[in-house]
């Protein structure tokens, strides 16, 4: 299936050369206006999109917009005539897709299962599993794809280490599962990738079932088995990866590429002092997670000065929203010097990433990782040839040729 036009993609979605790091400078100029517009959702249908810091914060936290009434054609581009298996927030467990209170039972149990003791042993193992990729990267030999060597395997195996996937089996689970995220499959090619992996990760819970572990969803079948579902207990694990693998990703492959081009901020990332605030740069700069949060009224609301009426639908765009001069100096700059922590990379309010502070070890842990043991890693093409994934959910990149 061939990608739409950039002309079929929602404003809010696209980034285009030769600012490839930046919204598309309508999306700005809307920006600047500090008023709603109505733009067309994938599906054609008009929503409102919100474009300012407040204004997003203010739909994130207000229950008077829901999440489980919005249609998935509102969310995922291109996702008409998709199979419903392709829509993780309307699995059972996936409480992505939920509102209160069962939103709430959800994540309260699966928040137990990240404790501060688990999420410090996935922390050691974080950083071996950053070395081995690194290992087998230098062993390579440059050039070498860093998406496929890097970025993709470190978030991918530690979903492995979440899940409790042998080792014997992960090779396969990460080739699935990056193929799941493929937004130019069509509805059969995505069946038959997704349909597998669904029964892989239906087989773990029946194993988890059996005879928990350590990992989180062995903890889940430990601790709060009795109030789960298997249906439940294997969505919320393809919840886990869902959310754990794409955006992380194409963070660490994204942002390697930012970095190479901002040479002058290396040194915060490879400082353990200054590594934290460099990400949470990264992470308001980049905007990664550009779709996906859309809200749909259950009452009457304004927004600012705009009457957004009950079933109305509006749209976020979080990467102008990180970049609201109201909150951020020179925001459209990249500066690891700034105190970037009011970013909603991660969301907000009720439905703020639960992974979050994993997403950041993982992060924390990786990119100096990768600038220490390649202290003169660089590109091995030119900047214009680098491949960004202009069509998808989560914005990254298709591949990084680099060498050192």
């Amino acid at each position: 299936m061939s990608p739409p036009t950039n002309q079929q993609i929602p404003l809010a979605y696209r980034r285009e050369q030769p600012h490839p790091f930046d919204p598309v400078p309508e999306l700005l100029a809307l920006r600047g206006t500090g008023t709603l517009t109505r733009q067309a959702a994938p599906n054609g249908e008009l929503v409102w999109l919100v474009t300012r810091h407040a204004d997003a914060r203010h739909v994130l936290s207000d229950k008077r917009f829901s999440t489980a009434l919005t249609p998935s054609t509102l969310i995922r581009p291109h996702a008409t005539g998709r199979a419903s298996v392709a829509s993780p927030a309307r699995q059972p467990g996936s409480f992505l897709g939920y509102d209160p209170p069962e939103h709430t039972r959800l994540r309260r149990l699966v928040a137990s299962a990240f404790s501060a003791r688990r999420m410090k042993l996935l922390g050691d193992r974080i950083e071996d599993i950053a070395a081995d990729c690194l290992d087998a990267m230098a062993r390579g030999g440059p050039p070498a794809d860093l998406v496929t060597a890097f970025a993709e395997p470190v978030p991918s195996l530690v979903i492995c280490e979440l899940l409790g996937v042998p080792r014997q089996h992960r090779e396969d689970f990460q080739r699935r599962a990056h193929r799941a995220f493929d937004q130019t499959l069509d509805q059969q090619e995505l069946i038959d990738t997704f349909a597998p992996l669904w029964e892989y990760i239906t087989s773990l819970v029946a194993r988890q079932r059996e005879d928990p572990d350590d990992t989180v969803l062995g903890a889940l079948v430990r601790e709060h088995g009795a109030e789960l579902t298997d249906l439940e207990l294997t969505g919320i694990s393809n919840l886990l990866l869902i959310a754990g693998h794409d955006t992380t990703a194409n963070m660490l492959g994204l942002g390697t590429l930012l970095l190479l081009r901002h040479a002058e901020h290396l040194a915060a990332v490879r400082d353990p002092q200054r590594v934290d605030a460099a990400v949470e740069e990264m992470l308001r700069y980049l905007s990664v997670a550009h779709t996906g949060l859309v809200r749909t009224a259950t009452e009457d609301v304004m927004i600012g000065d705009q009457l957004i009426s009950t079933g109305e639908h509006v749209m976020l765009s979080l990467s102008t929203a990180n970049r609201d001069a109201s909150l951020y100096p020179d925001p459209d700059q990249f500066d690891t010097t700034r105190d970037a922590d009011q970013h909603l990379a991660f969301g907000y309010g009720t439905h703020f990433c639960l992974g979050a502070a994993l997403a950041r070890q993982e992060m924390r842990t990786a990119f100096p990782a990768l600038l220490s043991r390649f202290p003169g890693l660089r590109l091995a093409i030119p900047f214009e040839q680098v491949p960004f994934r202009s069509f998808a959910t989560v914005y990254g990149l298709r591949s990084l040729p680099v060498t050192w």
